[in-house]
């Protein structure tokens, strides 16, 4: 038996071709989240030979996680077959869909080819997947290749073992197969010339929609700003950074640096989208910032296009905050000159993966395109007979169920308090819960009471569990690097907001933890957030408490504070003094707002989460080694941590005109050694080694090279998501561990309370 990612993904029709080269007979299907295979000879053998191909020869996206293998009675089978899985039988695996291999790019730059500038042709190693799957069992009239008969050609390929095309559901030529046509946008006129009119609108300045596996783009000349500039007032995005998608390496190196590992990234089968550092600005791409998000071509389509061009802005068609455009039924033509449609739907909308490399490693910012739905094995101390659903959080959300020893996690689905990624959440959970034929018996959502998620909990019938947040989040990694649940980590989940037990905001968290509870052993010290959410928009707010904070109510001078008026400001005072909407908050992501203000980054009001931390992390100095003073308060747990000397030093900085870029690197290095400093009185007081560094804030890149460098200096283990991203997007994961540890010590669900979660 061979477990791990290998339905999908051609391995059956790489069985049968392998026992065939070595003339073994025997058969192979699916079972569960693995193949089964028999083989046998006449002549006596070991068997090595099998076993050496298996490995060696694996089909490209096939991932093997075991071999299990025992002696088997003979049975004298003449031939080798593939055999069809009984329903219910087998746990099937979607495969995500992936870029254009190789072979299908050479046969369709083949002129003599028959899919020669075929902009759908793909084989059992590329194209959509999980995007067009509307049910199971995974055949072509459960996907939205249904309404397409294939051709003579196309099913003698479909119907050969031997044939690279052997049962890839989605297979297609241009006479049986889905089409292109370009259109007006306003006026719906059909326009000819398809790709080749399309590359020459973009030249000229146009915007175009144009449909890719998960939804559309909206694309226009990254060269001409006029274009670019227009594209960010109709997605009402000012400075928020876009994608690129650029025909090849020798583009992309013309305006980014690239290491060996985001290249490998970047060519890879998945083709997220990688943060690279910048090497020439393009104006109006991603302003204050030192990186561009590049990304190559990975459908048949894209290819095409930039034969054309060699650099355009790819980014989601979407209305601000809503989810990314499938159909042209739902208003795409608002947003574009032009419309480049095809005629095979989208069932499932997904957005491109996002991702950055940190020491080598990849670390998601968005996992969705070419990643989802991996599944994921749990440690075999937790496997449960039950099934699992989570709920998430609020922002960022994603949902993720467990099935037989499986985790599945969806895609990226955004923020649950616009309605239309709210209708996306539940159009998911439906789809999911039916694609694999998971019947939760229990459902778990986040400790937050006034939750989208919390409430569709509440209202979904089921025993439901409830787990903290920033809990959830050091969940995550425990569960993704399989440690056993014996094991205790510290958990340091530093992000900009999290429901916490005393009900306050909590954010930069330093946990005690296991599967089963957690202690709160420090917190970054509370200070208010003056006008709630406001705060977290408008950043001089946090840039006012944290120097009423520092220095006991009387302002010092401060050159960032003259762009707010007296008024303002004065306002905000008498708030925090008199406690009136302003909340408390130990929010690592409102002190990184604080002090990009203070040193005259960040704008008044930001228009995306993170914008005022992604332009201090942007400016920071390399190889600066110094740091600013901090205090660890409190002699009972938790202990607080105070920043107040950190802000008094930065303002002197300012005041000794040093450079930005300076003080940035010394705040950087600052939380650093915070970490390290907790980290090293738990490993005195427990015996920890172990620390889980979790949560939106280490999608900062320096931040997380440095603290995780200074730990492992001191022969701490560091954890980290690797597979998943360290934000929101996790906590579901983060849940279902809690669960899997719940439900292993419980025998009645329907007694249980929504208790969980609380630290014990």
């Amino acid at each position: 038996m061979v477990f791990g990612v290998v339905q999908g993904v051609g391995f059956r029709p790489f069985i049968y071709r392998l026992a065939h080269e070595l003339h073994y007979k025997g058969w192979v299907k699916n079972i569960g989240f693995g193949v089964e295979i028999h083989v046998e000879s006449e002549e006596k053998t070991d068997f090595k030979d099998f076993f050496k191909g298996l490995q060696e020869k694996k089909p490209p996206l096939s991932q093997i996680e075991e071999i299990s293998h025992k002696s088997a009675s003979f049975q004298n089978i003449k031939d080798f077959t593939i055999k069809k899985s009984k329903q219910g039988e087998s746990f099937v695996f979607i495969s995500p869909d992936i870029s254009i291999c190789e072979n299908c790019h050479k046969e369709m730059m083949s002129q003599p080819d028959r899919r020669f500038h075929y902009p759908f042709i793909n084989c059992t190693n590329c194209g959509p997947r999980y995007t067009i799957v509307k049910f199971l069992p995974y055949d072509r009239k459960q996907t939205t290749m249904e309404s397409f008969k294939m051709c003579e050609d196309c099913n003698t390929e479909f119907t050969n073992p031997l044939d690279r095309r052997y049962h890839a559901q989605p297979i297609a030529c241009p006479v049986c197969g889905p089409h292109v046509s370009l259109s007006a946008s306003r006026t719906g006129k059909a326009i000819k010339g398809g790709i080749n009119k399309a590359a020459s609108l973009i030249k000229e300045g146009k915007i175009l929609a144009i449909k890719g596996l998960g939804g559309f783009h909206l694309i226009c000349d990254a060269k001409n700003y006029g274009a670019v500039r227009r594209l960010r007032e109709i997605k009402e995005r000012k400075t928020k950074p876009l994608a690129l998608m650029a025909r090849d390496f020798e583009t992309i190196e013309k305006y980014a640096l690239l290491s060996p590992e985001e290249k490998k990234m970047l060519l890879s089968a998945w083709r997220p989208i990688i943060l690279l550092k910048k090497k020439r600005e393009i104006k109006g791409i991603a302003p204050f910032l030192d990186e561009m998000a590049f990304m190559l071509p990975y459908t048949p389509l894209h290819y095409l296009l930039l034969e054309h061009l060699d650099l355009i802005v790819a980014t989601s068609s979407n209305k601000k905050d809503a989810p990314i455009m499938k159909d042209e039924e739902e208003g795409i033509g608002e947003l574009c000159d032009y419309i480049l449609t095809h005629n095979r739907p989208i069932h499932m909308r997904a957005d491109d993966s996002v991702l950055r490399v940190v020491d080598d490693k990849p670390l998601f910012l968005r996992r969705a395109r070419g990643y989802v739905p991996y599944p994921q094995r749990v440690p075999q101390e937790l496997e449960i007979p039950h099934q699992i659903l989570a709920l998430g959080g609020e922002l960022k959300d994603t949902i993720s169920l467990y099935k037989n020893g499986y985790v599945i996690t969806s895609q990226f689905l955004g923020d649950l308090d616009e309605y239309q990624n709210y209708k996306y959440f539940k159009e998911t959970i439906h789809h999911l819960t039916k694609l694999f034929e998971v019947k939760p018996k229990v459902v778990i959502s986040d400790l937050h009471p006034d939750f989208h998620t919390t409430r569709y909990a509440q209202k979904s019938g089921l025993p439901h569990l409830q787990v903290q947040h920033h809990f959830a989040h050091v969940l995550a990694p425990l569960l993704e690097h399989k440690i056993p649940p014996q094991n205790k980590v510290l958990g340091v989940s530093l992000d900009g907001y999290g429901y916490g037990e005393d009900g306050l905001a909590w954010g930069g968290e330093f946990l005690l933890v296991d599967y089963s509870s957690y202690k709160r052993l420090a917190h970054f010290k509370y200070v208010p957030l003056p006008g709630g959410d406001l705060a977290a928009k408008q950043p001089w707010r946090m840039a006012l408490s944290y120097l009423m904070d520092a220095f006991n109510s009387k302002l010092p001078k401060v050159n960032a504070l003259e762009k707010v008026s007296k008024n303002k400001i004065k306002t905000v005072m008498s708030m925090i003094e008199q406690k009136v909407n302003s909340p408390l908050s130990s929010s690592c992501g409102r002190l990184f707002d604080a002090v990009s203000f203070l040193v005259g980054l960040s704008p008044l009001e930001v228009e995306f989460e993170a914008e005022a931390p992604m332009r201090l992390e942007s400016t920071a100095q390399e190889g600066i080694k110094e740091s600013y003073g901090f205090s660890v308060k409190g002699n009972l747990l938790p202990y607080q941590i105070s920043f107040a000397q950190t802000i008094k030093s930065i303002l002197k900085d300012l005041a000794q005109e040093i450079p930005v870029s300076f003080i940035s690197a010394k705040f950087h290095n600052t939380l650093a050694r915070v970490i390290v400093s907790i980290a090293e009185k738990t490993r005195k007081d427990y015996g920890i080694n172990t620390v889980v560094l979790v949560g939106g804030v280490f999608l900062n890149k320096k931040l997380l090279h440095e603290a995780t460098s200074l730990l492992e200096q001191k022969r701490f283990k560091v954890l980290r998501t690797i597979n998943y991203s360290p934000n929101d997007e996790s906590i579901s994961i983060g849940q279902i561990a809690y669960g899997l540890n719940n439900l292993k010590t419980r025998e009645n669900l329907q007694s249980e309370k929504a208790d969980i979660g609380q630290k014990r």
